[in-house]
């Protein structure tokens, strides 16, 4: 875990929004901006949302940890209390808080982009730089 002071320093001169509305409506116009569907981060119960303009460091905090099947690709993801990532138009890397259940393990999922619009993909990597990709179409709010 970072310590504090590293922390506070990640996230100086950010905009932070409180609760559940105000947060939802955030991530959805984050994600929006980004280039992503809106349902590829289906959080629960959000209660704070930030974003370091400067370095494109963003968290989002939820209540407790959620899970999430997406039909669209017979995927089970782990989200923890909070998500937090760098983000760019196209691409969240250095991502923590998201588990992909792969067999019968769970592993991290540290980036997702879209590398080429018009192929209507979005790739999932690990820190091991294996990656999956699948159709945008499965993650549009269900």
């Amino acid at each position: 875990m970072a310590s504090s002071k590293a922390r506070n320093n990640e996230r100086a001169g950010a905009e932070i929004v409180y609760g559940a509305e105000a947060c939802h409506r955030h991530s959805v116009n984050l994600l929006e901006e980004l280039g992503f569907p809106e349902g590829v981060l289906p959080l629960k119960d959000l209660e704070e949302c930030g974003r370091v303009r400067a370095t494109g460091f963003v968290w989002m905090k939820q209540k407790g940890p959620y899970e999430h099947f997406f039909t669209g690709t017979n995927t089970r993801v782990s989200y923890a209390t909070e998500v937090t990532a760098y983000i760019e138009k196209l691409k969240m890397k250095k991502m923590t808080g998201v588990k992909s259940k792969q067999m019968l393990i769970w592993v991290p999922i540290t980036e997702m982009s879209i590398e080429d619009p018009a192929s209507q993909k979005i790739y999932f990597k690990t820190p091991m730089g294996i990656g999956r990709s699948f159709p945008i179409s499965a993650f549009q709010k269900e």
